[in-house]
């Protein structure tokens, strides 16, 4: 986790540190990953239960249950690990049009890297008067300016192509997290009914 808000600090010298450290793709997602996604969630998870998140159809808090917060928190951890790896899978494919040959390994490092400030900011998501649109927004401008100095250091395309690269995969992790941070936002107003009954539903077979 220290390694997300160093990525916020100083970009240029955390990148440095993780492209001499040449960590797998196995390592990568083992070490520091998953447990930074089971921690944020966790510690959001919490906060639904412990002070629930204001909906738009009532003036006091939604408090979640513990089965609710868990289907929830599940799904952000499934679908942060699809985005990841999907992410890198186009990242990969992207740096093909740019005459780079570079390992699907590089590409998982720099998108599982360059995001972790965007997954960070899911702790804010814990109290009540925070707007998980507020949270999106800070944490995706954060994590674009750790992808600005990760693409050129681990991915080392042509100088004059590196901007180009940068700027196509940023789109992509703009577009992505937006559609993702969408559905979490309406679910936790209250707005995504469906999902709120597909996650009631599913909560009811947990043993808690």
């Amino acid at each position: 986790m220290t390694e997300a808000v160093t990525l916020i600090f100083n970009p240029t010298r955390s990148w440095e540190r993780i492209v001499r450290a040449e960590r797998s793709l196995l390592v990568v997602l083992f070490t520091f990953l998953l447990p930074l996604l089971i921690l944020t969630c966790a510690v959001e998870g919490y906060g639904l239960t412990r002070w629930g998140k204001q909906q738009h159809t009532s003036s006091r808090p939604r408090i979640f249950t513990a089965g609710e917060a868990a289907v929830f928190e599940a799904g952000q951890v499934a679908t942060s690990l699809v985005l990841v790896f999907l992410g890198a899978a186009l990242l990969k494919s992207m740096g093909g049009t740019f005459h780079t040959r570079n390992t699907y390994a590089q590409a998982f490092t720099v998108v599982a890297y360059a995001l972790s400030p965007f997954f960070l900011l899911r702790l804010l998501d814990a109290f009540t008067p925070i707007s998980p649109w507020l949270t999106w927004a800070v944490g995706i401008f954060l994590s674009l300016g750790a992808l600005y100095h990760g693409v050129p250091q681990v991915m080392e395309p042509d100088p004059p192509q590196a901007f180009g690269l940068y700027l196509m995969t940023a789109v992509l992790m703009f577009s992505i997290t937006g559609v993702m941070g969408f559905v979490a936002a309406w679910y936790l107003q209250g707005r995504f009914t469906k999902l709120e009954a597909l996650i009631i539903s599913a909560s009811s077979r947990l043993p808690f």
